[in-house]
């Protein structure tokens, strides 16, 4: 049976190479990662993470708490954390909260009762559980949050800047004329939603480019998207554009535009957020800020194992970079008689 040593050996590196290698790979040279991936696969060498655990105390298990793991996006940013997760011998538990707070405090237990080493939660609220634990142990605490990210929380985090994202995407109407903007939000209470709105009012209200807000609240599902959008468009005056805080309330939008018998973009603009994977698909084609689902799942588990590998002694919030990308859904303003 293989051994680490003899990983090492036939690699040419020491032991602590091949452990790095396994543990945390971005922080050894490609060339040396090869040599003992290499060397892995002629030996036919397994980790022993379970042994692992028990010498170290660990369970090599996170929890990643989901709002709503049937949303595109929520379920990309899951895959890419396992991916990142698996490479470092840890197992990533779902913990689909379902944006309920007492299934959220359900999982946040996990970490007191010590059945997870660490959690990762995407939602606007910080159980009880973990604000416990931030008090007790500071930025040492086991915690990151991504996503629905608040500074307020005193944890490490990744996110996008939604304000200047938000931004850009009215920027965008507005250069084509849109001056009657409809605005089709998340939950009140989500730090996103707060930040998005901001975005938008910051543009609005631009010298020269002053427009009018027309805002509905609702939550980040398809139904919600196409019933606020049908009551946008039933009023006297309705918006020339819309812009969803999420890609499947934009796929509502869409519905609703085609159930006025409205054509997209020529009578209404419509942009939406997150471009998940089937945006660019719709009919039009999306035009959407696009978040790096990719990097913001892979990003939060770095940060979380730096914190359990005792690496990590300071808070650290890492603001992903996002892109506008225009597709056929928007276009010049229509003149409405």
């Amino acid at each position: 049976m293989s051994t680490i040593k003899m990983v090492a050996a036939r690699a040419g590196v020491s032991t602590a190479t091949v452990s790095r290698a396994l543990s945390n790979p971005d922080i050894v040279v490609p060339e040396t990662r090869a040599k003992v991936q290499a060397a892995i696969e002629e030996l036919g060498y397994a980790p022993n993470f379970a042994a692992k655990s028990l010498r170290m105390l660990r369970t090599s298990k996170i929890v990643m708490m989901v709002p709503d793991v049937s949303n595109p996006f929520f379920s990309e940013v899951l895959r890419r954390a396992e991916d990142m997760a698996e490479q470092a011998g840890y197992s990533v538990l779902l913990g689909d909260t379902r944006d309920d707070a007492n299934r959220e405090a359900q999982f946040a237990d996990m970490l007191q009762r010590k059945e997870v080493d660490g959690v990762i939660f995407l939602g606007h609220r910080m159980p009880v559980t973990l604000v416990n634990a931030v008090k007790d142990k500071g930025p040492r605490a086991p915690i990151v949050n991504s996503c629905d990210f608040s500074p307020a929380f005193g944890v490490s985090g990744v996110h996008i800047d939604n304000v200047r994202a938000a931004q850009e995407a009215m920027a965008l109407l507005q250069s084509m004329g849109h001056r009657r903007i409809g605005i089709v939000t998340g939950p009140v209470e989500s730090n996103i939603t707060s930040d998005r709105l901001t975005g938008v009012q910051r543009a609005a209200e631009t010298p020269g480019r002053e427009t009018e807000l027309l805002i509905r609240h609702a939550d980040y599902t398809i139904e919600a998207g196409q019933r606020e959008t049908e009551r946008l468009l039933a009023l006297p005056a309705r918006p020339t554009a819309i812009f969803c805080f999420s890609d499947e309330m934009a796929v509502g939008a869409l519905a609703a535009c085609r159930a006025y018998d409205l054509q997209c973009p020529r009578d209404l603009s419509i942009v939406g957020f997150d471009d998940i994977r089937y945006a660019r698909y719709l009919d039009p084609p999306l035009t959407t800020v696009r978040q790096p689902m990719e990097l913001i799942g892979k990003t939060a588990v770095r940060l979380l194992l730096a914190i359990i590998d005792g690496t990590a002694t300071e808070t650290r919030i890492v603001t992903l970079d996002h892109e506008l990308v225009v597709r056929g859904s928007t276009g010049p303003a229509p003149i409405f008689r």
